[in-house]
């Protein structure tokens, strides 16, 4: 709700940057799409490392 107003403000003050914002918007998402998703795989990965790093102290622990 508060980009919404945001962007109604932005739409008052200047009508011509709030259009290409709305129509640019997709275009930046599509762009980004890529580095979220690597950055999803690597978090990911560095997960797993640590999940195995850790396994032997969680098996130790258990006993």
């Amino acid at each position: 709700m508060l980009n919404f107003l945001l962007f109604l403000i932005l739409m008052v003050f200047c009508w011509p940057l709030a259009l290409a914002a709305l129509l640019l918007y997709p275009l930046i998402w599509l762009i980004l799409l890529p580095f979220r998703l690597v950055g999803i795989v690597v978090g990911g990965t560095f997960e797993l490392i640590a999940a195995l790093f850790y396994l032997p102290v969680r098996m130790l622990r258990a006993i």
